[in-house]
């Protein structure tokens, strides 16, 4: 019965994951750097980490943007290796710092660090991709915007996680 709750569980994650990545994709940001986005699926990233694990959470992670590209249409393209290796590198680096530096580092702290990771990760696959090193020029603008974004996430993560029920 466990087994299946946390199924259960997980599949809902995913869902609401897949969901917050193509609404995110929707909505049009009045900013001057293009690209930008604000990370809402990270939310649900940080929670199975905390709830579930890293597996999980990787596991999550693959899922969610396997859905959003088959919904968004970007499947198998540049803009899909992006997304898949952003979620990956953030997923993994958000992992790796709550399993060692939790009680060091916040929520909030372990999500800025997430968005930090998801650029990084995403800009160096995109210079990959177009074969340039040109490329590196916009992290720091990428860097500068992760701090608000991963801010936000990490008290919208704290919110939601005050939320849940004990098991």
């Amino acid at each position: 019965m466990q087994n299946t709750r946390r199924m259960v569980l997980l599949a809902l994650l995913i869902a609401i994951a897949s969901v917050l990545h193509v609404v995110e994709s929707w909505l049009p940001l009045p900013l001057p750097v293009p690209g930008i986005k604000l990370g809402f699926a990270n939310i649900v990233s940080l929670i199975v980490i905390r709830m579930f694990g890293w597996r999980d959470a990787i596991y999550v992670a693959i899922v969610r943007v396997f859905l959003a590209a088959l919904f968004g249409g970007i499947f198998l393209g540049p803009a899909f290796a992006m997304s898949m290796s952003g979620a990956i590198g953030s997923t993994v680096a958000m992992a790796l710092v709550y399993h060692y530096w939790h009680p060091e580092f916040s929520l909030v702290g372990i999500s800025i660090i997430g968005a930090l990771a998801h650029n990084v990760v995403q800009i160096a696959v995109a210079a990959l991709l177009v074969s340039s090193v040109n490329l590196l020029w916009y992290l720091p603008y990428l860097i500068l915007f992760a701090l608000p974004t991963g801010l936000a996430t990490g008290i919208t993560t704290i919110y939601f996680i005050a939320k849940v029920p004990n098991r």
